[in-house]
């Protein structure tokens, strides 16, 4: 979907006025039939009024007043439910007219809303609302980069809703060279020979039960007008579809959604799309680990021990924590880089969902209170909220092994924050760890987060980047 502008409403196009309250009206807009309509809505706290003129419809849609990001979710939830209401009325286009400071948000949620995949149906009931032009308060560099996030968002829901028997290892890096192509940043791709001569003992036992090959794909962006010398790195899990291993996934139905299990790598793609695309002037890697990680005569079992790219040596306690194993060859790889800060985004326990649900991401690090302000800024942008979890050093108590320098699982409460320690134990700069287990993949739609992958980490980490300050 692509958004357009536009100078006029044409007299029979469909028509979206967003306002504020009864006195933004255009009385020349209007019968004075309809106005009294409108107002008497208005003042029943009707949120989205609709007008059949038979030879098209015209909408208003009243927002929250206020630049406050609070305001802005709800223009963006607003919009999600005018793209459905356009779709049930099998509309074809729309023209948003408005002067709201929350006119961006609004048509947002409105494109977030129609994306729909529906590769593997044979009947394809395609969304019929897919032309949507502004008219008002949104510049040609506003609508540009909307454009570029829209397609950012798409690609990454896309990612995740595919199938392990079309997206394995080797298919995800195909899709990271094809997107890398379109969107202008740069991509290595490293197949299992040269992921063995980095000695990344981590990915490889992992993979050790799958008949596909692992990947670590590298992603760049180093635009020459780059605001950092020392890159702003993005890592992301690239479990293609996780059973737990030989620690099989116990509880039912618990494999049913673990395609969605490279979530992270999905989300850290799409973020180097849009900063790409939209050619933001900072120095940005991405590091995506990708295998599937399955039971086999030759799977890595409990008891292991791995040597992991650091040297580090690792007990495996269970298989099923197997997202750290890989994401630590990654974050150990990034050192490399000397890099100024590193952000992992994974779909890493279950304790960060049991914790705060999909309402938002929860967080942890070493990096400096002001680069998580920063972050937890960017989070009440985009709503993908920030919730800050404990890193104090104890929770290492957990990790200890009796055979190696540490263990792959922690052995009590704090489950998402052992898993932190662990990955933590890997770096050697500024640190910040996202665990988006909960909001990655959802059952049914919420709003403008539709049914499946949800693309959360992208738009999060985008506004990370564009407001970066070292």
């Amino acid at each position: 979907m692509e958004i357009k502008k536009t100078s006029k409403i044409g007299a029979k196009d469909n028509v979206a006025y967003l306002i504020h309250a009864e006195k933004d009206l255009n009385a020349k807009d209007f019968s004075k039939e309809e106005l009294a309509f409108i107002k008497k809505e208005i003042k029943a706290e009707s949120k989205l009024i609709t007008l059949n003129r038979f030879v098209k419809t015209v909408y208003i849609a009243v927002l929250e007043k206020g630049s406050d990001y609070k305001a802005a979710e709800k223009a963006r939830i607003a919009g999600s439910g005018l793209i459905g209401d356009l779709n049930k009325s099998k509309l074809k286009s729309i023209v948003v007219s408005g002067e709201s400071e929350n006119t961006y948000s609004f048509i947002e949620g409105m494109a977030y809303a129609n994306y729909q995949f529906l590769k593997y149906f044979s009947d394809k009931k395609t969304n019929t609302c897919q032309d949507i032009k502004v008219v008002g308060k949104i510049t040609p560099k506003e609508l540009s980069d909307l454009n570029g996030m829209i397609n950012a968002i798409y690609h990454t829901r896309d990612l995740v809703n595919e199938p392990q028997s079309f997206l394995d290892a080797v298919q995800i890096s195909k899709e990271i060279k094809k997107l890398g192509k379109e969107a202008g940043f740069k991509v290595e791709v490293m197949g299992k020979t040269k992921i063995e001569s980095l000695k990344m003992g981590g990915l490889l036992a992992v993979n050790k039960g799958s008949i596909t090959p692992p990947t670590f794909s590298v992603m760049e962006w180093k635009p020459k007008n780059a605001k950092n010398k020392k890159p702003i790195i993005l890592v992301g899990k690239g479990v293609v579809y996780d059973t737990g291993g030989l620690s099989l996934k116990p509880t039912a139905n618990s494999m049913d959604f673990m395609k969605c299990d490279m979530g992270g790598a999905a989300s850290v793609i799409g973020a180097l799309y849009a900063i790409s695309k939209n050619k933001l002037p900072f120095y940005v890697v991405g590091l995506i680990p990708a295998t599937d990680n399955r039971p086999s005569g030759n799977a890595y079992a409990p008891g292991d021990v791995i040597t992991m790219h650091n040297k580090k040596t690792v007990e495996v306690l269970n298989t099923d924590a197997e997202g750290r194993m890989i994401l630590a060859d990654a974050l150990s790889y990034a050192n490399k880089y000397k890099p100024e800060i590193v952000l992992d985004c994974a779909t890493l326990t279950g304790a960060a969902a049991m914790a705060i649900g999909h309402y938002g991401v929860v967080a942890m690090g070493n990096a400096e209170e002001k680069q998580m302000s920063k972050l937890k800024e960017s989070g009440n942008n985009v709503y993908e909220r920030i919730v800050e979890f404990p890193f104090w050093d104890e929770y290492n108590e957990q990790l200890k092994s009796s055979i190696a320098d540490m263990t792959n699982l922690g052995q009590g409460s704090g489950g998402s924050i052992t898993a932190g320690k662990f990955l933590e134990n890997f770096t050697d700069y500024p640190y910040i760890h996202l665990d988006i287990a909960g909001p990655a993949f959802l059952k049914k739609p919420i709003n403008y987060l539709t049914q499946g992958g949800t693309a959360v980490g992208v738009r999060l980490f985008y506004d990370f980047v564009k407001n970066y300050s070292a």
